[in-house]
């Protein structure tokens, strides 16, 4: 079964545009990568110590944006749109050669990225995949920002809540299941602001490239872009957009069920931290077997290498 089976992309794909917070034009390629050796992003504008890997412990910063940090301080920023898109699409492996500090924002959201990928196809290995298995409840409660993290059986869930004061985005929830449901609604949807927040955001250097090409702004009860909403929940269905691209920073595929409350970036990292920190909160599992009948995982056919 394919989806027991490592994969990476058949062809180089190539994007550019603007960055969202730099405001600097970016061209990428994503590369094709041999088994096991994750997502690598290769800062191709330096010539040493360029190589910056996908892993939660690189997180440096988590404002507004996840930004990767090597131990020479080499940076790439704004990864989690892209992860989803990898995430989702099931790209276990690649290399993201990039010319700046930050990814491209494209339209905001993952579709392009995703579109790409289901456009050149993928290429399956033949190396079993690794599934991080949740054995434990972790929680983290900040003030009015929550996040857990508890076993499930066979899939990721991911059950995410925002609060709003204005009232076109107000109160939206939504849960999905990462590998069974379909989720094109996620990856349409766009990153957004209030407009009263955007010159605030240029002050702290942030949002230099942001515009209404990527990046819906809301004012009052009005949508400022030509193109309204996607999908009626496209703001929450951001945030789990972005929570499952920090989450693929784990390395692999997730067992368990996230429930956030007004999250983001910054408690995402800090879950997976937690999680980690203690060998007892999960397991990592290969999985082997060629056929697994009627779900994605079943304890029978795992063998552990924890």
């Amino acid at each position: 079964m394919a989806i027991l089976n490592q994969k990476t992309i058949k062809e180089a794909l190539n994007f550019e545009g603007i960055t969202l917070h730099k405001g600097k034009y970016a061209k990428m390629r994503l590369l094709p990568s041999p088994p096991n050796s994750g997502i690598v992003f290769k800062r191709v504008d330096l010539n040493k110590n360029n190589l910056v890997l996908a892993n939660f412990c690189n997180v440096s910063d988590a404002t507004l944006c996840t930004t990767l940090t090597n131990e020479a301080g080499v940076k790439v920023s704004t990864v989690e749109h892209l992860m989803a898109a990898l995430y989702g699409m099931g790209v276990d492996n690649a290399l993201v050669e990039i010319d700046q500090e930050e990814i491209p924002i494209m339209d905001g959201s993952s579709k392009k990225f995703v579109e790409a990928i289901k456009n050149i196809g993928l290429k399956i290995s033949s190396t079993p995949i690794k599934i991080i298995k949740i054995l434990n409840k972790i929680e983290i409660i900040d003030n009015n920002k929550r996040i857990s993290i508890e076993p499930t059986k066979t899939t990721l869930e991911i059950d995410f809540e925002i609060k709003f004061n204005n009232q076109l985005i107000g109160n939206q929830r939504n849960l999905i299941n990462v590998f069974e449901n379909d989720i094109t609604d996620i990856y349409n949807s766009r990153t957004f602001c209030l407009y009263e927040d955007v010159e605030k955001l240029k002050s702290m250097n942030l949002a230099k490239g942001g515009s209404l090409e990527n990046a819906i702004v809301v004012k009052d009860n009005s949508i400022l872009n030509s193109e309204k909403l996607r999908n009626k929940k496209e703001f929450v269905n951001h945030k789990i957009l972005d929570c499952m691209g920090d989450l693929f920073l784990s390395g692999y595929k997730i067992i368990g069920k996230v429930v956030c409350s007004q999250g983001g970036h910054r408690l995402t990292n800090e879950l997976l931290r937690k999680v980690f920190m203690n060998n007892e909160n999960f397991s990592i599992f290969e999985l082997k077997e060629k056929i697994i009948p009627n779900t994605f995982i079943n304890k029978k056919t795992l063998k552990s290498i924890a």
